[in-house]
């Protein structure tokens, strides 16, 4: 098809939605998969921002493992702890690059072998200000 024109000037999303309607799939913002098992993934040329790969609570919830697991292994005490929440609250939210670690450790990865992205941890990489 060549080079294609965004379909919605002005729009923040112009790129995305673009893609989506030349496959012709419909916008929804549910954080859900566009086609089938892929989430589809657009930006424009020359742009320096991040892109969201995904922002949600691992399934089954029904396991609790972030409250029982995740958060007491590698979450920290929210930083409104003791005000707009109680004083016990965990956070755990990472913004990674598939460039490099985070500076608590994390970092995505590609595994050919295996045809997945995986999110790695590496212990050792933690900045120490972030120890205790």
């Amino acid at each position: 098809m060549g080079w294609i024109l965004g379909g919605r000037q002005g729009n923040a999303g112009s790129v995305g939605n673009t893609i989506e309607d030349l496959l012709e799939i419909k916008e929804n913002n549910l954080p859900l998969v566009n086609a089938g098992e892929w989430e589809i993934k657009a930006q424009r040329e020359g742009s320096a921002s991040l892109t969201t790969l995904l922002h949600c609570e691992p399934s089954p919830t029904a396991l609790k493992f972030v409250p029982q697991v995740l958060l007491p292994k590698c979450g920290w005490v929210h930083k409104l702890a003791g005000t707009q929440y109680p004083a016990v609250e965990m956070s755990f939210r990472q913004t990674i690059m598939g460039s490099n670690r985070t500076d608590r450790g994390f970092a995505i990865v590609s595994d050919t072998k295996t045809k997945r992205v995986v999110v790695s941890f590496d212990s050792t990489t933690v900045d120490e200000r972030h120890a205790g």
